[in-house]
């Protein structure tokens, strides 16, 4: 299906790149992306998805807006204090690009949900703040075969990491397992600089944009971290667990589960 003139224009800085062009900008239209959590990391994300083109957006977050959520969570404004946070960023992505298609979960996401709403999408973005969250998504994404990024942020520090089947490490290669509750301070304990969540969701979204066009390379393999502090950006080489519970050889875990584990802040620190 050929662009329509108003595409041609708002889509023109991706046409002219030689590796994106009319197939790649296609492929976005065309594709679909999971966002888990509207926060610090998956406000910016799902802005830039909605402004990408890319055809199809979910966003899941059970929580509504509050005040302190606007030092960080760009999506949202202080008029939408008090509403549901997947209908302030449908509300915002919509007035970005009415061609996108935006759907909304309203609900925690949980080891009997998680499944069925994954399957619906091309690739899933991990903007939760909380590690039990973290562990279920990577997991769940692991035994569905679905590619994601996770990324994690707290005080001045921010990292992030791509997983695609058969192409590298998942989360639990790293980290096997969930630290004990109070092991690590909770956001309000340890704050987190706001343009942070920018840095690393907008990564987060440029991720999504190669991985849908087929271009680039993603960071399968490597653990990227950033200290605002010294504005330094490390790439850490990662390799695959053989004894992972759940992409080793032989898996222990072979469906989602919920878990209790510690608070974070949108994410952790190295």
């Amino acid at each position: 299906m050929a662009f329509s003139n108003e595409q041609m224009e708002r889509y023109s800085r991706h046409i002219i790149l030689k590796e994106i062009g009319v197939k790649g900008q296609r492929r976005l239209m065309d594709g679909s992306v999971l966002i888990v959590g509207a926060g610090g990391l998956g406000a910016p994300a799902a802005l830039y998805l909605a402004a990408a083109g890319v055809g199809r957006i979910g966003i899941a977050d059970a929580d509504n807006v509050e005040l302190s959520n606007l030092q960080r969570q760009v999506i949202h404004s202080t008029p939408d204090v008090g509403k549901p946070k997947v209908q302030s960023a449908l509300d915002k992505m919509k007035a970005i690009n009415p061609d996108v298609t935006v759907e909304t979960y309203h609900t925690f996401v949980k080891a009997d949900n998680i499944l069925s709403i994954i399957s619906e999408y091309d690739f899933v973005i991990d903007g939760t703040d909380n590690f039990s969250a973290k562990f279920l998504i990577n997991d769940a994404c692991v035994i569905s075969h679905k590619p994601f990024s996770h990324a994690g942020i707290i005080r001045f520090k921010g990292q992030l990491t791509t997983y695609v089947p058969g192409y590298g490490p998942c989360y639990r290669c790293i980290f096997p397992s969930p630290p004990p509750p109070d092991a690590v301070p909770t956001c309000s304990q340890a704050g987190v600089i706001g343009a942070m969540g920018g840095v690393i969701g907008s990564l987060q979204a440029t991720e999504a944009v190669k991985y849908i066009a087929r271009i680039g390379s993603l960071l399968t393999g490597s653990l990227l971290t950033y200290d605002a502090l010294s504005m330094e950006f490390r790439k850490i080489k990662i390799t695959a667990r053989q004894d992972c519970a759940v992409c080793g050889e032989r898996p222990s875990i072979i469906s989602p589960a919920d878990c209790e584990a510690a608070p974070v802040c949108e994410g952790i620190e190295l």
